[in-house]
């Protein structure tokens, strides 16, 4: 080894007449000083060079770094984890998410939705695959899913016109009485392709071309936006009728969502929840009567339900349904209702729902699970 002939060469155990020159006259003790010095750089030197060549010498690949290197990444990723807002255990659970997914740049995939959602997509799997769906898996896909929502909400919206707006981007906007949502079709053409709007009953609602229109939407990342346009005509795409409005690069941001949400078409089972007798002998029954809907949207936050039946604001409801294989209840509380047609659509917020029941809506909401 090279760091043991330096010892061989340079004995650490001097005297001053082991250092004579020419003239006879000894090394003076500053003069000693440095030639130590200079010794004791040079083994450094090479220990740290050994230590180099074996860590190199590990196994290529994001995985190769020596543990110096795995010790700095790590304490970096703590640093960005903590002007983030996580918390200990959140900044954990990054950290496992990366590492399975191998991830080499941390700020990349934090700033890019989609990217970052495959890491939790892969690192849900892994937790689903090695903690089952026991009680030790529902800890840790809670930690995972509020790391993952903390992230969502650090995420800037930088959206400037509507030729950036995804294919998957719902939009939303009112025509008459009639509250309509389109999807985009595609937005990377001189016009915005949409789908073309239809009734509660399916029926096509033709817009007058020429109609203003005041467009409401949220991206993947929960941003909300606001744009004005007007209806430049209807053609066909591959035999399907499709509705074309004007770009806009003026657009307004308006809010954020506090949890993601995804539009569904769900079954769901309703039973109305009251308040029995008074002062400390309270409590809530859940009525035997069920009245039937269909979620059109939901968050952890709560859901639209479309149902027939009238229901009033501020009423109280266990909800239940099933997604997947997976049976999900909670208790919400209608904010507001909207009339179309026969049908009514209840906005509610879930007021309780079990960690379970989270991390299913979660998992669906996010798309992580498999459907």
């Amino acid at each position: 080894m090279m760091g043991a002939n330096i010892f061989l060469l340079f004995p650490l155990q001097f005297s001053a007449s082991d250092f004579q020159f020419g003239s006879g006259t000894a090394v003076s003790s500053t003069g000693l000083i440095i030639f130590a010095s200079a010794i004791v750089l040079i083994i450094v030197f090479f220990i740290i060079m050994n230590a180099v060549k074996g860590g190199s010498g590990s196994g290529g690949g994001s995985g190769s770094s020596g543990g110096g290197s795995k010790l700095f990444a790590g304490l970096a990723l703590r640093r960005l984890a903590g002007n983030i807002g996580l918390d200990n255990e959140q900044a954990k659970m990054l950290e496992f998410i990366f590492r399975t997914d191998g991830v080499t740049e941390p700020e990349k995939s934090i700033n890019t939705p989609d990217l970052l959602d495959r890491h939790f997509r892969r690192a849900y799997r892994e937790i689903e695959q090695k903690s089952g769906s026991g009680q030790d898996a529902q800890d840790k896909f809670s930690v995972l899913f509020s790391t993952r929502n903390i992230l969502e909400n650090s995420i800037i919206g930088g959206l400037t016109s509507t030729r950036e707006l995804g294919n998957d981007i719902t939009l939303g906007f009112s025509h008459g009485r009639d509250k309509i949502h389109v999807n985009v079709v595609n937005a990377k053409t001189e016009l915005l392709i949409v789908e073309v709007p239809r009734s509660v009953l399916g029926s096509q609602i033709k817009i007058p071309k020429g109609t203003r229109l005041n467009i409401l939407f949220f991206t993947k990342n929960n941003k909300g936006f606001s744009f004005e346009t007007r209806v430049t005509g209807y053609s066909t795409i591959n035999g399907h009728p499709i509705m074309q409005l004007a770009h806009s690069n003026h657009l307004r941001f308006l809010s954020q969502r506090r949890f993601r949400r995804r539009h569904a078409v769900i079954a769901c089972l309703m039973y109305l929840v009251y308040l029995e007798g008074s002062g400390k002998k309270q409590r809530l029954v859940v009525d035997k009567r069920r009245l039937t809907g269909n979620i059109a949207d939901i968050s952890v936050g709560g859901c639209s339900i479309k149902t027939t039946t009238p229901v009033q604001v501020g009423a109280r409801f266990k909800i239940e349904f099933t997604q997947g294989e997976s049976s999900v209840a909670g208790l919400g509380q209608v904010l507001r209702t909207n009339r179309t047609g026969v049908n009514t659509i209840i906005h509610v917020k879930f007021l309780k729902l079990s960690q379970k029941s989270m991390n299913i809506i979660n998992a669906y909401v996010y798309e992580y699970a498999h459907e």
